[in-house]
Order: structure tokens, then sequence, then C-alpha cells
């Protein structure tokens, strides 16, 4: 697990809150980030705003050289439309308590078959849910990308409703999760 946050005591306390259950990393830049992320980390938990290169641009970099494993804004920045195309796994707003950090980095991890829609189907979900916490119905309405994104994602939860047993369950759990 890579912990990056420009905020020492930030990112020294996340690593802490994840070292029970996970070995951590940390580092404290952006471009420390790209320096030390690499296929050995399983999960990137990434601010957002950094002074030296932004989260943003740190999770396009990262996406870029091929890195597919997970990866989770963890930021105090307010989310705006911007991130409907951005190639993060889950979006949690700051502060977050050791429980939802800890159940986020097990829902993404812990699944012990891969589902390429239900990964997707999570991303979108994670977008949308902190979307329509931030922004007015108005808002999203006018936006082409969060009307496809909510289009897709209701093809995808009818799609993994008739092929998993369990998808209602997985979804609760993935909504019991506050991601503000």
């Amino acid at each position: 697990m890579l912990v990056v946050d420009d905020e020492h005591d930030v990112a020294d306390t996340q690593a802490l809150k994840l070292g029970e259950r996970y070995e951590t990393t940390v580092a404290y830049s952006g471009q420390a980030a790209l320096d030390a992320a690499g296929p050995e980390f399983d999960a990137v938990l990434l601010d957002r705003r950094m002074p030296d290169v932004h989260g943003d641009d740190v999770l396009s970099r990262l996406r870029e050289r091929g890195y597919d494993g997970i990866i989770i804004m963890l930021t105090a920045v307010d989310a705006d439309l911007n991130i409907l195309e951005m190639p993060f796994d889950d979006y949690l707003q700051k502060p977050v308590d050791q429980s939802t950090l800890l159940s986020t980095l097990d829902q993404h991890l812990d699944r012990s078959v891969e589902d390429d829609r239900l990964d997707e189907y999570f991303r979108i979900s994670s977008k949308l849910s902190v979307l329509e916490r931030e922004k007015s119905a108005s808002q999203l309405e006018s936006s082409d990308e969060y009307t496809r994104l909510k289009e897709r994602a209701r093809e995808l939860e009818w799609v993994l409703h008739a092929e998993n047993d369990d998808f209602e369950e997985l979804k609760e759990t993935y909504q019991s999760i506050s991601r503000s």
C-alpha cells in the first residue's frame, strides 16, 4: 500500500490506520509517489492537492505507465464534474476514519474473483455518489458525461444482478461506506 500526501502528519496517520492490516509505504509528494509506485503496491491512497505534482497528474501518469492497482483519491478537495473522466477506483473525502478506510480497501482488495464489470460498476458508483452529494440536480443534468455514466451504471447493475447471486450484498456493503 502506498500512501501519498504532502502533509507528513496526514500521511503518517493514514499509514498508521492501515498498518494493522496492510504493509504501507509513505510518499510525501507527488514526485515521490511517481518514483515509488510500481506493481509491488496493490493500492495507492492519493491526495489530490500537492504542491509539486498535483494528485490528478500523478493519477494520470500512473495509469499511463500501466499501473493497474487500486487508486483511491483521499482528499479534502470538493469533487467537481472533472472527476467523471478520472481513472481512479474510489474517492474518499477527508477526514476519513479508520473503519471507512479499511472497509473501502477491503472491498477493493479482498474479492476472491476479479470481475472487470463489477470493478467498473464500483468506480462509476463512487463518482456518481460523490457528485450527487456535491452538485445540484441541474448541474448534473446538464452534463452529458454524468448522464452517460449514470446510464452505464444502470446497464452494469442489471447485468451484474442477473449474473451474481451476491450482487445485492456487494452493493449494500459498498453503499454502506461513507465517502464524505
